[in-house]
């Protein structure tokens, strides 16, 4: 008896373990960060077909599709934009590829320049901690209190100044939304 229990123990140990290193196994392939494509997604042999100098808007928009956005202050400036980003826990998705596509074309429409930008390229923009001043009044919390004295007259309502009708009767709402007379008493 004590043999059989010692065997079957055994066996319930390896199974164990057999379930512990396949949950392991298998829980490498799902907490690994799924890559996922942003943008347009264009290849090196799709823009490598534009020519400078006989190439046109109208080959750029076949081999690439419309633009992600153009320059500012030019309309001949296409920027084409692809990333792949993958999600971190409890932050900011993170950047495995990215790769821009600058063209310039000239008033004519035929493309002057092909310039890409990979991220090797990129300048980190940092976040300043200043404020923006905006215009208007700035006061102090002294004012604040004394610029409301005066403004709250609690006998408003009983003689009618604050009413719609012009009644003054007791039960009357007139406070904010009626014409802002303040509250009835």
């Amino acid at each position: 008896m004590m043999q059989q229990r010692s065997h079957t123990m055994a066996r319930l140990r390896k199974a164990g373990s057999l379930l512990a290193a396949l949950g392991v196994l298998s829980g490498c392939a799902v907490f690994r960060p799924t890559p996922i494509p942003r943008g347009s997604l264009i290849e090196a042999d799709d823009y490598n077909q534009l020519i400078p100098g006989t190439s046109t808007r109208a080959d750029a928009v076949d081999l690439l599709g419309s633009s992600t956005t153009r320059g500012a202050f030019d309309d001949n400036t296409w920027i084409y934009i692809s990333m792949t980003t993958y999600l971190r826990p409890i932050d900011f998705p993170g950047v495995k590829k990215q790769q821009v596509v600058v063209l310039k074309f000239n008033q004519a429409g035929t493309l002057d320049s092909l310039r890409t930008l990979s991220r090797k390229d990129a300048r980190p923009v940092a976040m300043i901690s200043q404020v923006t001043p905006t215009p208007g009044t700035s006061i102090n919390i002294l004012q604040q209190i004394l610029g409301n004295v005066g403004r709250y007259n609690p006998m408003q309502n009983l003689m009618g100044a604050g009413s719609t009708t012009g009644t003054g009767m007791m039960g009357q709402n007139s406070g904010p939304g009626h014409f802002g007379s303040g509250n009835s008493l």
